[in-house]
């Protein structure tokens, strides 16, 4: 690429790990492809992409603007004030960065920064990590060039002819799932020869899993059952205290699982909320997986998600409301069907796309080819 100075990409969004980490897999992917390239990201103060970003290696300036409310509240008057003073600095931040390319990947910084890019033509590309299109995106599809999603039958939001079906990108240390399964087993106290199910809600938990696994405690205490059960830090402490009681020596009660490449690879069924990304993850894995919704995110978006995944018998779902009720029987009751795990498992890898970020990364260099 010999022009007079390198290419500048720009990455709006963040938020959420979803957000950020998938940001960064793309950064990194386009670094491979051309070491050169200049970085500036742009994402919201205070939230999580102002310490990872950095952390990476790649420059970032952070916006002042917050979720809007959906209820009547004083909170969405300064909504209005902080939006449109990230509006201002987005318009600045455009001028001095010149970049060739904006790219947005979702989450509260994703919309100003997006929107200044366009007025200045901009050449756009979004990625839609989910099955429900969010009300950003679907604004600023009118301004992109490309829209990279993670689900089929995207064109109910968005124009067909600019969708470009990606995938979402994930940790590339996820897919390379621990040979040593009897040494993973051991990193968490389990035995060789007993089934493992794996209950995650997020590095800060899950109020409805682990509630939902406090209720059914009472039923978990099978020989060939084991269950490695991230908690969150928030929750460790009533877990622990509660598995004390019960004297069960088959649960594994953790705020946070660090290897987590071991905990995939030993696990015979996997218990998770469905977020865009994990299911991106889990869909690599390919293991047999029961997804609860989280009914506190924009849009209802998990449950359309995990109903994505339904549709296709690739897994199980239980609704928030009905998890401390249903959901440790169906988890005993899907670890007695190994034919029911083999379809859940054979259905759910067909969905998988390894090289998500290197695709992304392939369009935007196409759109500064057009350029």
């Amino acid at each position: 690429m010999n022009r007079g100075r390198p290419y500048r990409i720009l990455i709006g969004g963040g938020g959420t790990g979803g957000h950020v980490f998938p940001a960064i897999a793309i950064a990194d992917a386009l670094k491979e492809k051309d070491p050169g390239m200049e970085f500036l990201f742009v994402g919201a103060l205070g939230r999580l992409e102002m310490e990872k970003v950095p952390e990476a290696g790649y420059a970032i300036e952070g916006l002042p603007v917050t979720g809007f409310q959906r209820r009547i509240t004083l909170k969405n008057v300064s909504f209005i004030y902080k939006l449109l003073n990230s509006m201002i600095r987005s318009r600045r931040i455009i001028r001095r960065f010149d970049p060739d390319v904006a790219v947005g990947v979702g989450g509260y910084a994703s919309g100003p920064i997006l929107k200044a890019a366009a007025r200045k033509r901009v050449p756009i590309l979004i990625q839609e990590q989910n099955s429900y299109a969010g009300v950003t995106n679907r604004l600023l599809a009118r301004s992109a060039r490309t829209i990279c999603v993670a689900y089929e039958q995207m064109d109910r939001y968005f124009p067909a002819e600019k969708i470009v079906l990606t995938g979402n990108p994930v940790r590339q240390n996820l897919l390379k799932l621990s040979g040593d399964r009897v040494k993973c087993l051991e990193e968490f106290g389990f035995e060789e020869g007993k089934k493992v199910c794996l209950v995650i809600g997020g590095s800060g938990g899950a109020r409805t899993l682990n509630h939902s696994i406090l209720e059914g405690l009472g039923k978990l205490g099978g020989d060939d059952l084991q269950v490695l059960w991230q908690c969150g830090k928030q929750y460790h402490k009533e877990a622990e205290e509660a598995v004390r009681k019960s004297a069960l020596k088959n649960i594994r009660v953790v705020p946070f699982i660090s290897k987590m490449e071991c905990a995939y690879g030993v696990a015979d069924v996997i218990i998770s909320r469905a977020g865009a990304i994990t299911i991106s993850e889990l869909s690599l894995i390919g293991k047999p997986v029961i997804l609860v919704p989280s009914p506190n995110v924009a849009e209802d978006h998990q449950t359309r998600n995990a109903e994505a995944l339904v549709s296709r018998k690739a897994a199980m779902m239980v609704t928030d409301q009905l998890a401390r009720e249903e959901l440790v029987e169906k988890m005993l009751k899907l670890m007695g069907s190994g034919e029911q795990q083999k379809e859940l498992s054979s259905n759910i890898k067909q969905l998988g796309i390894a090289d998500a970020s290197q695709r992304i990364a392939t369009e935007i260099l196409k759109i500064m080819d057009q350029k």
